[in-house]
């Protein structure tokens, strides 16, 4: 069963980029930190790369080779502030309260709470769901809610809203070997940006006090910095939610761990961690270095990259294990480390939580039959995943 469940997950892998497996096995050589021609340091160890995304003294998104220098280019310099500046400290402490478990769940139960409820009754009907989809429209209803943008309330039109967020993320598929984008391709991450965001400086001013941006608003932050946090999070929270969702749902089932998560449900919160360590949805994080530095041994100098295999990093603990407990070397590494430790990952585990909830609630185990995987895309993910309850 682990066999099967590593056998797809490899082919997920891929299908989204032929050559990321590659990078990813092929990682483990590099140990804690080598330099590859063309890529830059390389480094597959969690705890080397902790201390390489604790370090903002030595190391930042800014430069080439970090998120932040690439999505400067398309969302303009204030970027630089926010996400390495001194408005980054401002906005994390002002936000601090923003996104806890308790606000997320509550943010998940308003959002897609109901179109869970209908996802469960067409399975108890016998019907088949597909999570793959279901996956994508969820996420699309939270970036809608995120933005408040103004559309129908209907499965294509959440569809669309990750379709375009996803098209701003592959604009950065070609971004390996350098961050640096095209003046065509700056253009057109422009265009999406701005047909995403339409609506936001207005709903920080008028949103209820239940959504982000009436919170943002009420905790005092500002609406440059609400545009700002809305577009981070629609960029990093799309396609690695709706990711680790089918994915895990795929583990379960091909490791049978959904016939003991069903017999015990106080297992749920392992099956969650251990589905988003095993998949982690953005396998590889990047750094620029901002100053002379030696990590394990190796002299780093200014303008050089770093690559930190994070999905490397975090299998290297083995196969998906209910019982594994927490691994104090991974901690919560598939979400980054350090100041810049994902904002939005309350949510991420509140949507798997919520999903995993729905599937066992009819009581029944579910069967996957057929399965096809997304060819060509930033994260890797399946493309169709339908699941029918099994029948006795």
């Amino acid at each position: 069963m682990l066999d099967t469940a590593r056998r797809h997950e490899f082919r997920v892998l891929v299908a989204a980029k032929p050559s990321l497996p590659l990078l990813l096995t092929a990682g483990r050589l590099a140990g804690s930190l080598r330099r590859v021609p063309r890529i830059g340091w390389v480094s597959a160890d969690p705890v080397v790369a902790r201390r390489i995304l604790n370090d903002p003294a030595h190391f930042t998104l800014l430069g080439e080779g970090g998120v932040g220098h690439l999505w400067a280019q398309v969302l303009g310099d204030w970027v630089n502030e926010i996400f390495d500046g001194p408005g980054h400290h401002q906005l994390r402490s002002r936000t601090r309260d923003l996104f806890t478990d308790e606000n997320a769940r509550q943010l998940t139960d308003r959002v897609i709470g109901p179109r869970l409820a209908q996802a469960g009754a067409e399975l108890a009907g016998g019907r088949a769901v597909d999570i793959a989809d279901l996956g994508r429209v969820l996420v699309g209803r939270i970036v809608a809610d995120l933005l408040q943008l103004r559309v129908a309330d209907r499965d294509d039109a959440y569809r669309e809203i990750f379709a375009v967020g996803e098209e701003l993320a592959a604009l950065a598929l070609g971004t390996t070997t350098s961050t640096h984008l095209t003046p065509e391709t700056i253009a057109r991450a422009k265009v999406i940006v701005a047909r995403l965001t339409v609506n936001v400086a207005e709903a920080w001013r008028t949103a209820a006090p239940e959504t982000v941006l009436g919170r943002c608003r009420d905790l005092g932050i500002d609406q440059r910095q609400a545009e700002g946090l809305s577009t981070l999070l629609m960029v990093a929270g799309t396609e690695t939610a709706a990711s680790a969702m089918a994915r895990t749902v795929a583990i379960l089932h091909d490791t049978g761990a959904q016939h003991r998560l069903r017999a015990d449900p106080s297992l749920l919160p392992d099956a969650v961690r251990e589905g988003l360590r095993v998949t982690s949805p953005a396998p590889v994080i990047g750094r620029a270095v901002a100053a002379d530095v030696t990590v394990e041994g190796q002299r780093l100098r200014a303008g050089e990259r770093v690559l930190m295999l994070t999905w490397t990093a975090n299998n290297a603990a083995g196969a998906f294990d209910l019982d594994r407990g927490y691994l104090p070397d991974q901690r919560q590494l598939w979400f980054g480390a350090g100041r810049h430790l994902c904002l939005g990952a309350p949510v991420a585990r509140a949507e798997i939580t919520g999903l995993l909830q729905t599937l066992l609630a009819p009581g029944r185990a579910w069967r996957i039959r057929e399965r096809r995987y997304r060819r060509n895309v930033l994260i890797p993910s399946y493309a169709h995943l339908p699941l029918r309850l099994a029948r006795h």
